[in-house]
């Protein structure tokens, strides 16, 4: 018998056209090794089949790089194997394969430039259901400055043409904080989702990361720095603009109409397993965690070979404490005191939270501490105070 708990799958596509100049996530810009590489995803699919030990999926997740340059054929094969060797949530997927019932999230990451209307005709002839679209914004100097390779026509075309074409459930990204977006091209941006009826937003403040090009720029003196104070005006304007048009701030970075959270981020977010295949993915499954190498040449060897290459580490109770803090603290769920017994640092996390409490910046409901709205600006600082070192609990 099947376990009622289920779990997530995560497909990293380590492809992108070009790099945009904020991000340091894994992929490549040569598509030369797509093929071997797709091949390579179904070895490590059937290899790890035996991951999650019999739990249904209930989501799975295209993301990258770049998902939506797989085509048709690639995303069959990629299917065919996961059904092949995974069961499935409640309902799961019709005998052909072309049709997902409500049972099963199935999310793939897309650039506009990728969407045009053939793109998305044979999306429709998979089992994907729900679309993660990378707008970042729908102003041609914001898109420029950070090199995304879709103009602010495709953003807003791709979005009509997937709704044209049965995609309701559509997220859409989107970038603030950035010196080129000021704050009426943020209200702009936001008035454009709330125009188009996207019941999804993941709303992230640019971030400057070691090594990546806008790194490079701000140290050569070419690009402003990040404004933190702009920033937050754009996130405290997030807030208040979305709450009006009825989205639940669900977490941090995330907004959503009732009934349209991401049910594969939110897994992440509560706790539950899931499996990462691909280069440099990620997999937990409650006790420890491990991560594929991140090289596109070196995984497809391994499997090649028939061997998995990732390296892995078991959680002692310390780092799941913390883990479970910077996570819970994120979502409108909190953290639950009992949650936190369990794992010996009730006590740390109940004397760490009174000052917060007294400031404002966290609610306490029976077991539950939340963020307020003024927490949030401060949240990943909150967390860090609520940590535990070795001698705590």
């Amino acid at each position: 018998m099947l376990s009622k708990t289920m779990a997530g799958l995560y497909l990293h596509i380590p492809f992108c056209k070009q790099a945009c100049h904020y991000c340091n996530f894994h992929f490549s810009n040569s598509l030369k090794l797509k093929d071997e590489m797709v091949v390579a995803i179904l070895r490590e699919l059937a290899l790890q089949k035996n991951y999650l030990e019999g739990e249904p999926l209930e989501t799975i997740y295209f993301g990258g790089g770049t998902p939506s340059l797989l085509d048709q054929r690639d995303l069959d094969l990629i299917f065919g194997e996961i059904f092949k060797h995974y069961p499935l949530a409640s309902d799961g997927v019709t005998q052909s394969h072309a049709v997902t019932k409500p049972g099963l999230e199935i999310t793939l990451e897309a650039n506009p430039d990728d969407l045009n209307p053939l793109k998305i005709k044979d999306l429709r002839q998979t089992p994907v259901n729900r679309l993660s679209i990378g707008v970042q914004s729908f102003s041609e100097a914001d898109l420029r400055f950070m090199n995304r390779a879709h103009n602010a026509s495709e953003a807003l075309g791709c979005i009509q043409n997937a709704q044209a074409a049965g995609f309701d459930n559509l997220s859409v990204d989107l970038i603030y904080g950035s010196p080129t977006t000021s704050h009426e091209q943020w209200a702009a941006n936001l008035e454009q989702v709330f125009k188009l009826k996207i019941p999804h937003l993941s709303c992230y403040c640019l971030t400057v990361e070691p090594k990546t090009a806008l790194a490079h720029q701000i140290k050569k003196g070419t690009v402003q720095p990040v404004d933190d104070e702009h920033a937050a005006q754009q996130f405290e304007f997030l807030m208040e603009k979305t709450a009006q048009a009825g989205y639940e701030h669900y977490e941090i970075s995330n907004l959503a109409l009732p009934g349209h959270y991401s049910r594969h981020n939110t897994s992440y977010w509560r706790g539950k397993k899931y499996l990462g295949i691909g280069p440099s993915a990620h997999s937990f499954n409650g006790v420890s965690r491990q991560w594929n190498v991140a090289n596109n040449a070196a995984y497809i060897r391994s499997l090649q070979a028939g061997e998995l290459s990732f390296e892995m580490e078991v959680l002692t109770p310390m780092q799941r404490y913390n883990e479970y803090v910077m996570t819970g603290l994120r979502t409108k769920w909190g953290c639950n005191l009992l949650k936190i017994k369990v794992l010996g640092f009730e006590g740390h996390f109940a004397e760490g939270a009174k000052s917060f409490l007294v400031d404002g910046s966290m609610e306490r409901e029976g077991d539950v501490f939340r963020l307020t709205q003024a927490g949030r600006f401060l949240a990943d600082g909150i967390a860090a105070e609520l940590f535990a070192e070795e001698g705590n609990g």
